[in-house]
């Protein structure tokens, strides 16, 4: 994490402007060039795998096409254009240090919410903008816009785009570079708000606490500022702090006699002295957590991670071996809240809650993959001092198998523009309404019993088209159903449970295989042929479909 003093003391290359409004070179094409081939040398040797997303000849490609045009750019549209060959490297760890890049910012702050991107807070002479959904920005939609700093930004999956990109549109070399604007002192904003359109002349300003989430305090914010803030925004650069709430506070449906304990993690960092205020570790915060959770016998824990952007993974074992020992760890009384800034150490974190606990995931999906790249090192350019993070170490927490791009949440509950300004926090809505016992699996065991496959299908889409299970990947937990039919020796329902799963997810292999296990089991050769040579069909190198072929013509 960067202090102030040392994200100031980084800001060493300076990007100058005309009066035109274009700017001027302060490198020659030959330093430029220079650069770019140190950049191009040392990436492939700093990167623990710089090759994983692109290969080498599209990564040498992207070099030699920018090196023949460096001669007729200016020095943001060359750095924008690094950044774009940094971003194909495909990693959210392997990124350009933008603060070393570039120096001003348009004085708004702009969020991707579940309905579109919105001025979530600005400074006070573009008041009428916030709270206003962007239609334009300079030259582009609001669609084109975003498409085109996403191929800039810096990322795993598109939980990181959501988090960065909005970051990267009010950056003024950013638009000019990308052609968003023309001009590199002021960008025209449409907003619309109210039943209306709001067209506003933004211009730059130096204030660089917006690249670090620290607005000025005298920005307006489009919350409601008369109702108190949800318990997510009353502390959030507090790296960790928690509070009791009673059941009248929590409001909870059922099974909050005794409250919930709200703990906000916002960093895998021991808290620093702050003046008088005393440093905290890690270690002790959650010693003291689970000690007060046992004493007070809470019924539901709730940890708030959406905010965690990483930190010291070595940092999460009191957590998780607390976790693990105590009474909460229970489904239905233990919920994890994720999101797009859930990043770094904190999906680390994440992870070990996911294989070691009974934790429910609530929210959005993390910004980083469970397996993931991660430890950068900057390789600083000779010339321009630009600093590019790239990572050098591979993270194999989970199974070597396991490619998810992110984690899901279980209960998605996405933010949207009018949860902010009431000061509606969805994801405590929803745990604080949550009935355990109406899982998947019984829902589908339940169908099956009294309907049959009929039932049991209708069951199944009616739960994929809830909105709280956009994200959620069923897949796996219904094969797991289907073997403990099997195990359990109700063969027909297993296959039932099997075509289900088929039926959802046609290009899996494995679907198809346990299906053909099924009826192997249940002695029709035949269907179990069939299905084999399926699944082969979808994935011809499908290790247990192979052999079970082989003995079955054998």
């Amino acid at each position: 994490m960067f202090s102030i003093q040392r994200f100031l003391v980084c800001l060493t290359f300076l990007l100058a402007l005309t009066s035109g409004g274009i700017a001027q070179s302060k490198l020659t094409a030959e330093q430029w060039r220079e650069d770019l081939r140190y950049f191009a040398a040392n990436m492939p040797k700093t990167h623990r795998n710089l090759f994983h997303t692109i290969s080498r000849e599209q990564f040498e490609g992207a070099v030699k096409r920018l090196d023949e045009r460096i001669p007729t750019m200016a020095d943001h549209e060359i750095i924008v254009e690094l950044m774009r060959i940094v971003a194909m490297i495909g990693d959210g760890h392997t990124r350009l240090r933008v603060h070393r890049a570039f120096t001003s910012v348009y004085p708004v702050h702009l969020y991707v919410f579940k309905d579109g991107l919105f001025v979530q807070a600005a400074a006070p002479e573009y008041r009428e903008a916030v709270g206003g959904r962007v239609l334009k920005i300079g030259n582009s939609n609001v669609d084109q816009a975003l498409r085109a700093v996403s191929e800039i930004a810096w990322r795993d999956n598109e939980m990181g785009i959501k988090a960065h990109a909005p970051r990267l549109l009010v950056i003024p070399e950013v638009l000019h570079a990308l052609r968003i604007a023309d001009d590199l002192k002021k960008v025209q904003l449409v907003v619309e708000k109210d039943g209306r359109q709001v067209t506003l002349e933004l211009k730059p300003t130096g204030q660089l606490q917006h690249l670090l989430e620290q607005r000025p305090t005298n920005w307006i914010d489009a919350r409601n500022s008369v109702v108190q803030a949800p318990l997510w925004l009353r502390d959030p650069r507090n790296n960790f702090w928690f509070q009791h709430l009673t059941e009248a506070e929590a409001g909870c449906a059922q099974g909050c006699e005794k409250g919930i304990a709200y703990v906000q993690f916002n960093a895998v960092q021991d808290r620093p002295q702050a003046g008088e205020k005393p440093g905290e570790t890690v270690e002790a915060f959650f010693k003291k957590v689970f000690e007060y959770v046992e004493v007070n016998q809470i019924d539901k824990f709730v940890l708030d991670m959406r905010l965690n952007g990483g930190g010291n993974n070595y940092l999460n074992l009191p957590l998780t071996l607390g976790m693990i020992k105590s009474r909460v760890n229970k489904r239905g009384n233990l919920f994890v809240i994720i999101g797009r800034e859930t990043f770094s150490a904190a999906q680390n974190t994440v992870n070990e809650l996911e294989k070691y606990t009974n934790a429910i995931f609530v929210g959005e999906p993390t910004a980083a993959t469970p397996n993931h790249f991660g430890d950068a090192r900057t390789v600083e350019l000779p010339n321009s001092k630009l600093g590019i993070q790239a990572s050098t170490l591979w993270w194999q927490d989970m199974d070597p198998r396991d490619t998810r791009k992110w984690t899901a949440p279980q209960i998605a509950a996405e933010l949207t523009s009018a949860d902010y300004k009431a000061n509606v926090d969805p994801a405590m809505a929803a745990i604080l309404k949550f009935v355990p016992g109406n899982g998947l699996a019984q829902q589908l065991t339940g169908a099956l019993k009294s309907g049959g496959f009929a039932a049991a299908s209708k069951a199944y889409r009616s739960f994929r088209e809830d909105p709280a299970h956009v994200y959620l990947e069923t897949e796996a937990d219904v094969n797991r159903l289907g073997y403990e039919f099997l195990r359990d020796g109700k063969t027909d329902d297993a296959i039932e449970i099997f075509k289900l799963n088929v039926e959802a997810h046609p290009r899996s292999a494995n679907t198809y295989d346990s299906l053909a296990e099924a009826y192997l089991r249940k002695g029709n050769k035949e269907e179990a042929i069939k299905y084999y040579s399926k699944a082969l069909e979808v994935n011809p190198q499908f290790a247990s479909s192979l052999e079970a072929l082989r003995q079955l013509k054998q």
